[in-house]
């Protein structure tokens, strides 16, 4: 009876000891069920994977380029596909229905077109800021040292139409030095209107100083002091249609992220000021 006793009494206290610690298993499977579920709702957000469309500007084409690969690089499974041209026309690709993920523009009244169609996603912001050059041929053989000497007899000059934010900043450029210019040819995006001046078939075009450094020699820069009157600000925005809204959304923050600001400006693109909403369009 005794033995039995004392049996009773030690299974008794194990029952407590195994009840004890159910209890502070319950209590700690709590306690980490309570921080997974954080750690879940962290990564709740869809993984990054798939084809991101990106709509840009012409003159975003190098930069944009070596950050798409980047891109790629940061997030295996990702495939960046550009369309490059001149933003009036991809404003009106999207609004007209276009599979587009991003759209990164070179004014804020091309985005505008997009915002005003509720087609964007997130506010747009403005990431950089880009400044008019004139491009001439290597030499320089027409000796052309201002905005001036492009009005001279004999001088062929290219400009983007006025539609492209290239076109409409330098209209405002024109306007501020009170010329009247009369080109040869109207492009429909910076990069065209680039090309006339490698190929020889004009003496100057009117085109950003990164698309003069993106050139690589082909041609020489001449700047100009109305160009600081024409300021171009660039805003990227995921879209509202977005195929692929994460990898939109991935895109645009690797753009906006130290990385890819120390591509841009070493490009020669300028960051915008601490407050980063849109200036007024040049047009």
């Amino acid at each position: 009876m005794q033995f039995s006793s004392r049996t009773r009494t030690a299974t008794i206290a194990l029952a407590a000891l195994a009840l004890a610690g159910g209890l502070t298993a319950c209590g700690s499977s709590a306690k980490s069920s309570g921080s997974t579920g954080g750690s879940a709702s962290s990564s709740s957000s869809p993984a990054v994977s798939g084809t991101v469309n990106v709509f840009a500007a012409a003159s975003l084409q190098d930069t944009f380029t070596e950050l798409g690969k980047k891109f790629e690089a940061a997030h295996p499974g990702t495939t960046v596909k550009f369309n490059f041209g001149g933003s009036s026309a991809l404003a009106q690709s999207i609004v007209s229905g276009a599979p587009a993920d991003v759209f990164a523009a070179a004014s804020p009244a091309t985005m505008k077109t997009v915002s005003d169609a509720k087609d964007n996603a997130s506010d747009p912001k403005v990431f950089v800021r880009n400044t008019l050059e004139i491009a001439v041929p290597k030499g320089n053989p027409k000796h052309i040292s201002s905005l001036k000497d492009l009005t001279a007899p004999g001088v062929k000059v290219a400009l983007c139409a006025q539609q492209v934010p290239c076109g409409a900043a330098a209209l405002t450029a024109l306007k501020a030095a009170n010329l009247n210019l009369t080109p040869v040819s109207l492009e429909q995006d910076v990069k065209s209107a680039l090309t006339k001046v490698e190929l020889g078939e004009v003496d100057a075009s009117v085109v950003y100083q990164t698309d003069v450094k993106a050139a690589g020699g082909k041609v020489d820069g001449v700047g100009f002091p109305e160009a600081a009157k024409a300021i171009n600000d660039y805003p990227i925005a995921d879209l509202a249609k977005a195929p692929n809204a994460a990898g939109a959304k991935a895109f645009v923050q690797y753009v906006e992220s130290p990385e890819g600001i120390a591509v841009l400006t070493a490009a020669g693109f300028q960051t915008p000021s601490a407050a980063s909403s849109p200036a007024p369009s040049a047009s």
